[in-house]
């Protein structure tokens, strides 16, 4: 996943707040013991950990936000004509303290939170939109942008420029900037609404799923390894597990315990449906009622025609059509799959009834039965720095020609981060990478990547980017195994941060990730099949107490079983895809009561609703659509995936995992940023349209 919350780039949304805001922080403007009111001297100016504060947050974004409003103010009343330096380069060069600050604010509020930062965070995220809405819905600033549109041609600008300007223009649209007076008061008002409550919903799953974590006793655990369950242990004697933000729970597939699997299901189900202030269903309601508000305010039909604009899809037809050329193949496949399993619990004790708590654990022994697999076989070939270090880093390498260095001098936000530096193969410094990749409490579920700094030449800057996880922590003393699975993701999350490292742009608003969000999955999802390339494979995945390189037997049975279960692993996505085009295609004329009857009756209108094979995510913890900035977007990773399906396509014509097929797709593609329209940026590399059918081909769907 992906993750930029953008308080960069925005200014405060009225006159009452901005007053408010200049005279709470004129006394700590130039506070020196605020470490973010100055440049960190750190390298590639990465944040100082070691001194940063819980309460040196709210100062420096209110004072962030104040800077960059004169800033704003500046350039809109200028008295010279508008050109392209005195408009959009400084509009670019604004709110560097903000921008400074919310990327570290961002960082922990997402991966090592408080009640203080959430109590900031529930506080600023109205001023936040406000502060947006005073750029892009500015008059004087929109006439100026408007002015250098309309006489493009006669600029002269560069390639990189001419976009800068119509993503700007773009954005100004988008944001209502052709709106009456009136409306925009209106509009600001929902912005500031839709943001409280996106930040409630999120502070809501967190503390839901954090106070749901499901104590077992050992003999509850039966079929678990010593390893997970020297994890689980509690200085009690009980067993403690902590739930991931999925519908399943990994744990599953080995519990051999009925009543432990449903109870461990049941949990996670219902973990924000308690009635109780963690309850995420009204936000929700209110939430989706707001988004379709806005729509409307801005001449459409539906939040999603909206926010699909600046997308490749463009549309939500679009968007559902690729879902749709999907879902009946893979559907049918986990009816199939189900049969299979039901007919293998019934043997064990004709009383069983398969429940979709059930699932992984049938598919798991069926697995072993048809491919002589097991998941627990392969685990202890997975052990998470081999995968990093050995495995993305020696890709990269492999690839690329990156080199990495760890570095211990760098203060990290928890003592789980591991921070490397990465050199270009003529040895120049790339950049600044940390790993945070153990679940805690203070952590919102799911995995990501994002900017501390992000590259730009305009400001001479250098990339620092995190990839954040949420694996079990071993045991003291242990090495942590993980999943196979988990093994994917590490490699998709750093293959966003590649994207983010080869950034070679003029402006901060164009460079590296800062792309549709049906692009930016795609650098991701392309990078995971090297994690079964052979000789990637066999270079990190050594058992972790005889260091044996993974056999080829059981590399040969990972293959035969690559596409197992495969109709329900698409089928949980792809729900989860089209409920979030169900939310959001809702026009504002609709009153919706319950939650849950909508979410059911939109999987039935979506031929998705297998009751053994619910969506990814329930609506009630929904995190990237309702808190995370996918709402309308959780398509993304299907489209995407056409994308890397078809990219990867052409490695494979091009003589596979070389250094050239390495270095074209960095300069024809991962460098590239959002200095064109994507779809001309992914022509130009592949010299046509992208095809579904390698993607349908890999899924064994044709």
């Amino acid at each position: 996943m992906f993750n930029k919350k953008i308080f960069y780039g925005m200014v405060l949304g009225s006159s009452i707040l901005a007053n408010s805001c200049s005279q709470k922080t004129t006394n700590t403007m130039w506070n020196s013991e605020n470490p973010f009111f100055k440049e960190s001297q750190l390298p590639y100016h990465t944040p100082d950990f070691s001194k940063i504060k819980n309460e040196d947050f709210k100062p420096a974004l209110l004072q962030g936000m104040a800077e960059q409003l004169a800033e704003i103010e500046k350039i809109a009343n200028n008295s010279a004509a508008p050109t392209f330096e005195n408009t959009l380069v400084e509009m670019e060069k604004s709110g560097q303290l903000l921008g400074r600050v919310s990327h570290v604010f961002n960082l922990l509020t997402g991966a090592n939170t408080n009640e203080t930062l959430q109590a900031v965070e529930e506080e600023l995220s109205p001023k936040f939109a406000a502060h947006s809405d005073a750029i892009y819905l500015n008059d004087k600033l929109f006439k100026r942008v408007k002015s250098l549109h309309d006489k493009k041609a006669e600029l002269n600008l560069d390639k990189e420029s001419a976009r800068l300007l119509d993503v700007y223009y773009q954005k100004f649209e988008l944001a209502g900037a052709n709106l009456s007076s009136a409306q925009k008061v209106q509009l600001k008002k929902l912005n500031g609404d839709i943001a409280t409550l996106e930040t409630k919903f999120s502070n809501q799953l967190l503390k839901g799923t954090k106070s749901v974590g499901v104590t077992f006793t050992k003999a509850e655990l039966a079929g678990l390894s010593d390893a997970d369950l020297e994890s689980f242990k509690q200085a009690d004697g009980t067993y403690l597990i902590s739930l991931l933000n999925t519908t399943q729970q990994p744990e599953l597939q080995n519990m051999t315990n009925p009543a432990s699997r449903k109870k461990l299901f049941d949990a996670a189900w219902i973990r924000t449906e308690k009635n109780d202030e963690n309850d995420t269903r009204a936000t929700i309601l209110t939430l989706v009622k707001k988004r379709a508000e806005k729509a409307k305010l801005l001449g459409f039909a539906n939040y999603a025609e909206w926010k699909l604009q600046d997308q490749m899809a463009q549309n939500p037809t679009a968007a559902k059509n690729i879902l749709n050329q999907m879902i009946p193949a893979t559907t049918a496949m986990a009816k199939k799959d189900a049969t299979e399993f039901e007919a293998l619990a019934k043997r064990e004790n004709p009383n069983n009834t398969l429940t979709a708590a059930d699932w992984n654990y049938y598919a798991e022994k069926v697995r072993k039965e048809k491919f002589d697999i097991d998941e627990n076989e392969m685990k202890p070939y997975f052990i998470l720095d081999s995968v990093v270090e050995n495995g993305i880093f020696f890709m990269a390498n492999k690839l690329y020609g990156i080199t990495f260095k760890k570095r211990t001098d760098i203060p990290v936000w928890h003592e789980d981060v591991k921070v490397y530096e990465l050199f270009n193969e003529d040895g120049s410094q790339l950049g600044l990478f940390y790993t945070d990749y153990f679940k805690r409490d203070s952590k919102q579920g799911g995995a990501w990547m994002s900017n501390l700094v992000e590259q730009s030449h305009l400001f001479g800057t250098k990339p620092v980017i995190y990839n954040v996880g949420n694996y079990t922590k071993p045991a003291n003393g242990q090495p942590a195994l993980i999943s196979y699975d988990d093994v994917i993701t590490t490699f998709h999350e750093f293959g966003h941060a590649i994207h983010g490292f080869f950034a070679n742009q003029e402006y901060p608003t164009l460079s590296g990730t800062s792309v549709s969000r049906d692009f930016v999955e795609f650098p991701s999802q392309f990078h995971e099949h090297y994690a079964t390339e052979p000789t990637i494979l066999k270079n990190y995945a050594k058992h972790y107490q005889t260091n044996e390189v993974i056999p080829d037997e059981l590399v040969a049975k990972m293959k035969k079983a690559s596409n197992f279960n495969k109709g329900y692993t698409l089928t949980e996505l792809l729900s989860a895809a089209a409920l979030d085009l169900s939310w959001h295609t809702v026009t504002s004329d609709v009153t919706i009561t319950d939650v849950n009857k909508f979410e059911e009756q939109a999987l039935i209108d979506n031929k998705t609703n297998l009751a053994l094979v619910p969506p990814r995510y329930r609506s009630s913890y929904f995190s990237h659509i309702f808190g995370g900035g996918y709402a309308a977007g959780y398509f993304a990773y299907i489209w995407a995936e056409m994308l890397d399906h078809d990219a990867y396509e052409w490695t494979l014509e091009n003589g596979g995992m070389t250094r050239q097929n390495g270095q074209i797709l960095r300069e024809k593609v991962f460098s590239q940023g959002n200095s064109d329209d994507l779809n001309v940026i992914y022509k130009n590399f592949r010299g046509k349209a992208p095809s579904i059918e390698p993607m349908l081909k890999f899924h064994g769907l044709k």
